[in-house]
């Protein structure tokens, strides 16, 4: 009897609070069921993940940095593509104001990074900088939320303290590869470095389409960590 009604009154107490406090999908935003989940059924099942952590060949990913720079490894949870719901996850987490979700799906790559051997001994994630006036404007570096997400999965040290950008940059967004490397260049630089014993540091952005913002920051990392590995790990990789 008393299992009974602690039982009843469990449900009661969670029904009221979905009333008081309705769950919404973080992409759709429609109001589903109570769950430990952030995304309704529905969307889950739209998403495109790459499932990188099975793969034992090279990916596309990888092979975009080749004769570039060196990486030890790169990792992207989800296939972008225009018109998709990796498109709609990236809008609702640049120009929506929902940092929510790229922390959701950052603890997503850091659960997946930690099943990866390539990322075991990883022990810095560093965000791709926004210049301060973009960061202002927009509320929060998406990068950075990313890799908080990423860091309280898998219990690396977030580093925002490495890398700064110095130079507001027009988006890139109808860019070519050409142009995008020549707007990136004289835009980062390396800010007072505290700890020069960091032996393998990845390189976190929301996506990546050309690799020209990912490959300048990890040249400037570069000089001042030569002995390092550096990785990359993105949110979504353009198909």
């Amino acid at each position: 009897m008393v299992l009974n009604f602690s039982s009843n009154f469990n449900k009661w107490m969670r029904d009221l609070l979905h009333v008081l406090y309705p769950q919404n999908c973080l992409i759709c935003k429609n109001e589903f069921n109570q769950s430990k989940l952030a995304i309704c059924p529905i969307c889950s099942s739209e998403l495109a993940y790459t499932h990188f952590e099975d793969y034992n060949e090279v990916t596309n990913l990888d092979k975009l940095f080749w004769g570039r720079v060196k990486l030890e490894g790169t990792y992207a949870l989800l296939r972008f593509k225009q018109q998709s719901s990796t498109q709609h996850i990236l809008h609702e987490l640049k120009y929506k104001n929902n940092p929510e979700i790229g922390k959701h799906f950052g603890k997503e790559i850091g659960l997946k990074m930690k099943i990866i051997d390539k990322f075991s001994d990883m022990d810095a994630l560093i965000p791709v900088p926004l210049h301060p006036k973009k960061e202002f404007i927009r509320g929060y570096n998406q990068a950075e939320i990313i890799c908080k997400g990423i860091a309280e999965s898998s219990g690396v040290a977030l580093r925002k303290d490495l890398l700064k950008r110095i130079s507001f940059t027009e988006s890139q967004t109808r860019k070519g590869k050409s142009s995008r490397w020549d707007n990136m260049q004289n835009r980062f630089k390396l800010q007072g470095i505290k700890n020069r014993n960091l032996k393998h540091l990845v390189v976190v952005d929301d996506v990546v389409t050309t690799g020209s913002t990912l490959e300048t920051c990890i040249r400037i990392l570069r000089e001042e960590f030569p002995q390092a590995k550096i990785s990359v790990a993105v949110l979504a990789v353009a198909e």
